[in-house]
């Protein structure tokens, strides 16, 4: 007698596109559903690419977005049911903050990002982004490539103004300046030149600093000086100056007591280049100047618009028509022992008056996970210092099912349990904080030779970790410094991604900084987890409908 076979179970997966991919959090999330398949994914950081790689079993990984052929992907792949992703935008208030960047040239993959899914035409789209996107920070400025899709988009616009040249060094050469707008590129720096003079400008609240750079760049400097004397005689204004400053430089050098003059002069020229380079970004990116201010400081006035508005505008726009729905979500309301404020858009492809929410979170404040359930079994197991030595073996441990530590030892090897060799000022300050502490909590003599103003260094600076609760947001913590909560050492790049919630099993590839970068700037995979399953529960209920 013949027995029938059972038929086989064919699961049907829905198929994905990740751009600015990273590491790939965002995909692992999804991936853990089992429902879905990146087809294609993005990310241009050759180390991030390499741990995406080694990672994801994707089909393929691009580098360039804004130099992806959307029309071929679908001849290749079909149509693609999803597009997720986490473009850099920075704000151009954030980016003025460097001083000398009027534009964040992160902000045209907001763009690239609005491309693809016009482009692609998913069913569901997914952004994530920093919580402040939802704010009027992040804008566009208004310029010639986009006029015409904000006007028809009837997307509101402010006047802004961008400083060029401070209020506090302006005088009666402001319309002098301003009046070689059109010829501006001439007049600027190499950048080798302008980093050398701008930390020495940026150290002179610092004398020793000062000196100290002044010595291991003479020759650099001399050769500046030179360069700049060949202006001599020049009628420009901005020429003159740098004449002067290279007459100071070489005054410095010959005596090497004196740097008041020389920093006075190094203040104009450093910000006369900030003008020049701003000037340039406004003239790359066909931003119209209105007029220019010169009674105090020079500032250009332009208009702006919001980022959030734009994606809004053109995305539900009766030509895509996605209903989109946004909100900032917490990391630790979704199982992450870190307080991570991320802003989630989700559009769905229009189709009847159906509405939906974004995530609800599944933990209150009062359970969130704690540093310790993350990396507390961690304890006992030394880390090495270079990201070349073997992994470590690590013993079997028992754990109560679905806890932290459970979900996330899921290798009996471990990987990236690496740290950065503290010298002996790092380890002083290590011993004198305790959990909780920063930076800021130090004795003042502790505090020297170490920020050019300490004064202004950020919380987050030297932290040493509350054991018993979740963590503040996990960025670059090398750059940070943060410290294990009970041991006199940084935290590791896997203690980092245990508390962005990677299990062991996923390795990070190259430097050691570079992975520590990766490991700040992913989306954690337990927030993405539970993205993928409400999107999953949409695309479920619109197939329903079909």
């Amino acid at each position: 007698m013949l027995v029938p076979r059972k038929s086989e179970v064919i699961i049907v997966k829905y198929s994905v596109i990740d751009l600015f991919a990273g590491a790939g959090g965002l995909s692992l999330g999804f991936m853990q559903t089992g429902k879905f398949d990146i087809k294609v994914a993005a990310e241009n950081n050759p180390h991030a690419r390499k741990t995406y790689n080694l990672n994801h079993n994707v089909t393929e990984l691009l580098d360039d977005v804004c130099k992806i052929d959307y029309k071929d992907i679908i001849r290749r792949y079909g149509r693609i049911d999803v597009v997720i992703g986490g473009p850099p935008c920075q704000g151009f208030s954030n980016a003025n903050r460097q001083k000398n960047h009027a534009i964040s040239m992160n902000n045209r993959l907001v763009k690239e990002y609005v491309r693809a899914v016009c482009e692609l035409q998913p069913k569901v789209f997914v952004m994530e982004n920093v919580d402040m996107l939802r704010s009027k920070v992040h804008r566009f400025y208004y310029s010639d490539s986009d006029k015409e899709i904000v006007d028809s988009l009837g997307i509101q616009l402010i006047n802004e103004k961008i400083e060029l040249f401070p209020p506090s060094l302006i005088s009666d050469k402001a319309n002098d300046l301003i009046s070689y707008y059109d010829q501006i590129r001439k007049f600027g720096w190499d950048e080798k030149t302008y980093l050398l003079l701008n930390v020495l400008y940026k150290q002179k609240k610092n004398p020793t600093k000062f000196k100290k750079t002044a010595e291991n760049n003479e020759k650099k400097l001399i050769k500046i000086s030179s360069e700049f004397m060949k202006n001599a005689g020049k009628d420009e204004i901005i020429s003159k100056l740098d004449c002067e400053l290279a007459e100071e430089i070489s005054q410095y050098l010959k005596e090497k007591n004196n740097t008041e003059q020389l920093q006075e002069k190094l203040e104009i020229s450093v910000h006369i280049q900030r003008m020049i380079s701003k000037i340039k970004e406004l003239k790359d990116n066909s931003i119209e100047v209105y007029k220019f201010d010169t009674d105090h400081g020079i500032y250009a006035h332009v208009k702006s618009y919001a980022v959030l508005d734009y994606i809004n505008g053109f995305l539900s726009s009766e030509q895509n028509n996605y209903k989109i729905k946004s909100d900032v979500l917490n990391a630790a309301n979704f199982g992450a022992p870190q307080k991570r404020m991320r802003f989630i858009i989700i559009g769905l492809k229009k189709g009847g008056d159906r509405e939906f929410n974004l995530p609800k979170p599944v933990i209150s404040s009062d359970c969130y996970r704690t540093v310790r359930d993350a990396i507390g079994d961690l304890e006992d197991i030394k880390p090495v210092y270079e990201v070349t030595d073997l992994p470590l073996q690590i013993p079997k441990m028992t754990f109560v099912a679905e806890s932290l530590a459970y979900t996330l030892r899921d290798s009996d090897t471990l990987h990236n349990h690496v740290i950065t060799q503290t010298k002996d000022t790092a380890l002083r300050r290590f011993a004198a904080l305790s959990e909780g502490q920063n930076f800021h909590n130090l004795e003042s003599e502790m505090k020297e030779d170490t920020y050019t103003d300490p004064t202004r260094t950020q919380n987050t600076i030297y932290l040493r970790l509350k054991y018993d609760e979740p963590s503040g947001t996990v960025m670059n913590i090398r750059k940070s410094m943060w410290i294990h909560p009970t041991i006199n050492r940084a935290l590791s790049i896997r203690e980092a991604a245990r508390l962005q919630t990677f299990p062991d099993s996923f390795v990070f590839e190259g430097t050691k900084d570079a992975q520590y970068q990766q490991v700040g700037n992913a989306v954690p995979p337990v927030l993405a987890n539970a993205i993928a399953k409400k999107v999953l529960e949409l695309l479920s209920e619109s197939d329903a409908e079909c």
